[in-house]
């Protein structure tokens, strides 16, 4: 993810998470705010409770992919943090990449919320 799509500011991180707007799954939470930007910003956590820090790396790589898959769906003009739990650490790539999408629609954050992930069937032919 590029850069500028990332959130690195601590001090945004605390401001999503204290004035955005929350939903909430068994493996990731979501909290959204907006950014009033043309493109919006993604930015990943994952605390100690998840494991050691190979275990929440590999848990803030799945979550980043499987934004990453969905990007050109996502709606502009969102800071978006996406907190692990602890179920994740266990969780499949699918598992995590269904927890995203199903998220991602929830918030009102999918350009068209009823349009299935075409990366895989693109690759498929």
């Amino acid at each position: 993810m590029r850069r500028q799509y990332r959130l690195r500011d601590k001090g945004r991180f605390q401001q999503v998470k204290r004035r955005g707007r929350s939903v909430k799954h068994r493996l990731i939470i979501l909290v959204v705010l907006p950014n009033h930007l043309p493109y919006s910003r993604f930015g990943f956590t994952a605390s100690k409770r998840i494991g050691n820090a190979v275990k929440r790396n590999r848990v803030r790589r799945l979550m980043r992919e499987a934004v990453r898959l969905r990007w050109d769906d996502i709606l502009p003009g969102w800071d978006v943090v996406c907190i692990a739990r602890r179920p994740i650490a266990n969780a499949s790539f699918q598992d995590v990449q269904a927890a995203c999408d199903s998220l991602l629609a929830q918030a009102g954050l999918l350009k068209d919320a009823s349009a299935p992930l075409q990366h895989d069937q693109e690759a498929l032919s």
